[in-house]
Parts: C-alpha cells; sequence; structure tokens
C-alpha cells in the first residue's frame, strides 16, 4: 500500500469514527422524535392514574411531542413496573412508581422481578400524601375506637379492602391489624377505583385509600373519613383525626408518587426530563391541583429523591419484618 493510499484509508476511519461519535449526541438533540409513553401500573381512577394525567397534559407541550398514559395493571404495580424496566433506555417509556411498587413490594414478593433501584433512573418525587380510613355512609362505625372493638369483639369478620396486594393501601390496613392486635381480612381489588366503589356499596365494611380518590368521596358524603395515616392531620381533612388520635398507637404512613425512567437513560435526556418535570411541579397551577388532591408537592432534587426512595426501603423492610406482614 503506497504512502497515498494509506493515507486516504487513515482519513475515511478517522471520518467513520467521528461520525459515530456523534451519532448518539445528534440522536439526543432531536430527542423526542415520536410519542412517549407514560406507564401507570394500575387501573385507571387511581392516584398514579390521576396524577400521570395531571402531568402528561403538562409535559407533552413542553417537550414538543405526545405524552400517551397506559394502564399496565396487576401484581400491585409490578407488571407495569418490570414492563418499564425492561424496556428500551431512550426514555420513549416512563413509569408513574409509588411507595408501593419502589420501596414496599421489594420486602413483600419473595421474587420481585425488577430491581426498585437499580432497574430505573429517578426524574422526580411528585409529592407525598396520607391515606384516609373510610366507610361507607351507612357504617356503624363513627370513630376508629368502635371499629377497633367491633374488630376485637369478633375476630375475623371485618374485612378492609385495598387497591392491590403490595399497594400502600393495603400495607396501611396490615400497619392497623398489627398494631392493634386485630384480625382483619384483607381483599385486594385491581385499583383504588373498584375498591372504593365496593366500599361505598356496602359489600365491604372499610379500607385505606390515598386522599386523592378518598378526597370526593368524602366531600360527597358517599364515605366517611374516621382516621388519616400521617403523623399530623393534613390541611385537607383537619376535622379528621390521625390514627395515633384514635388509639392506634405508633402508627405513621405518609404514600408518595414519582416518576422514573428505565435504568441508562443518556444523561442528556434523563437531566431534561428531571428539568421539565420539575418545572411543571413547581408550576402554581399544578401547586395548586396537587394542594386541592391532598398532597404535600416535593421539593427534592432527582439526586436527594434517589437517597429517600432507598431510606424508604430499608423503613419499610424493617416495618414488614417486626409486623409479619405477608401478601394474600
Amino acid at each position: 500500500m503506497n504512502f497515498s493510499t494509506l493515507r486516504r484509508t487513515l482519513l475515511a476511519a478517522t471520518i467513520g469514527a467521528v461520525c459515530a461519535l456523534a451519532a448518539p449526541a445528534f440522536a439526543q438533540d432531536k430527542w423526542p422524535s415520536k410519542p412517549i409513553t407514560y406507564v401507570v401500573p394500575f387501573p385507571a381512577g387511581g392516584t398514579t392514574d390521576v396524577l400521570a394525567r395531571l402531568i402528561a397534559q403538562k409535559l407533552g407541550p413542553a417537550l414538543g411531542t405526545t405524552v400517551i398514559v397506559e394502564n399496565r395493571a396487576g401484581a400491585g404495580g409490578n407488571i407495569g413496573s418490570d414492563f418499564v424496566a425492561k424496556a428500551a433506555p431512550d426514555a420513549y417509556t416512563i413509569l408513574g412508581g409509588t411507595i408501593s411498587s419502589h420501596a414496599i413490594n421489594v420486602s413483600l414478593y419473595p421474587k420481585l422481578p425488577y430491581d426498585p433501584v437499580k432497574s430505573f433512573s429517578p426524574i422526580a418525587l411528585i409529592g407525598t400524601n396520607a391515606n384516609v380510613l373510610v366507610v361507607g355512609a351507612n357504617s356503624p362505625y363513627k370513630t376508629v375506637q368502635e371499629l377497633t372493638a367491633a374488630a376485637k369483639a369478633k375476630p375475623g369478620s371485618i374485612s378492609f379492602a385495598s387497591a392491590g396486594n403490595g399497594t400502600s393501601q393495603h400495607l396501611s390496613g396490615e400497619l392497623y391489624k398489627s398494631l392493634a392486635g386485630l384480625d382483619l381480612v384483607h381483599i385486594p381489588y385491581k385499583g383504588s377505583a373498584p375498591a372504593i366503589q365496593d366500599v361505598i356499596g356496602g359489600q365491604v365494611p372499610m379500607m385505606f385509600d390515598t386522599s386523592v380518590v378518598a378526597g370526593p368521596f368524602i366531600e360527597s358524603g358517599k364515605v366517611r373519613a374516621l382516621a388519616v395515616t400521617s403523623a399530623k392531620r393534613t390541611p385537607q381533612l383537619p376535622n379528621v383525626p390521625t390514627m395515633a388520635e384514635s388509639g392506634v398507637t405508633g402508627y405513621d404512613l405518609e404514600s408518595w408518587q414519582a416518576i422514573f425512567a428505565p435504568a441508562n437513560v443518556p444523561a442528556p435526556i434523563l437531566q431534561r426530563l428531571q428539568t421539565e418535570v420539575a418545572a411543571i411541579i413547581k408550576s402554581p397551577e399544578i401547586q395548586e391541583r396537587l394542594g386541592k388532591l391532598g398532597m404535600a408537592p416535593s421539593t427534592l432534587t432527582p439526586q436527594q429523591f434517589a437517597a429517600f426512595q432507598v431510606s424508604e426501603i430499608a423503613k419499610w423492610a424493617k416495618v414488614i419484618k417486626a409486623g409479619n406482614i405477608k401478601i394474600d
């Protein structure tokens, strides 16, 4: 090979290498070039679904694309979460994660199909909210004390509904059972919407649900709020006592909602998502909407949220082990 030929060969190889290195950056500059799917691992009508549609409505225009909300319910949020965990790391598929799917389930399910930390990149913690213990409007129980007394008088005679195994609603009931020494029967549903409808209809005596879902039914008088699960009373329900105030000493549980992408999404894309979602959450309109839904909007950065998630996993692992809490 003469010098001229060698020079042309080296030049072609150099140009090819530069183009290869530039391709990912170019692709990232063009992101997003197609619609984004926002997976909700629970049925329509629940807290995660309500928030997803609220965020998606703003996120699409902010990114110059369409954000489609898709419900992939089942197994306490595990099915939808696993779907996103195994999606391509291009952020065209994101997830509405919760305290259940990303902090509780890892200690409840012996073979979780994904790692709640390693399989995802945190985008944002949307906010936190207390659950509310509600009974039907025609229920004979006016207070938690009355409900506790009835459950103790006839062990196994009172059941509670939940949005599904492993959800914060489920764990709220299990924590009540453990701390109050009760024998309650858990009835898991495929989401909050069908569960609370059966409480309204009297098919199930009680359930714990998020203030986002339960709030409108409390306001309309279709259910009666007996207590909130947080350590302190909530601004949205100032006249409703806490579980601890109602005689269940040591009771403290707050749910949370977040957004995740699959692990290994390119940093520029992830940072853009984080920036846009943070701006949406901080906007006065969304702050007001979250407040009306009974949520305290988060101010944590993605890095702070990641540390918070790890601490939540450790916290609930201890609670689940101490209470010998098992899924049905």
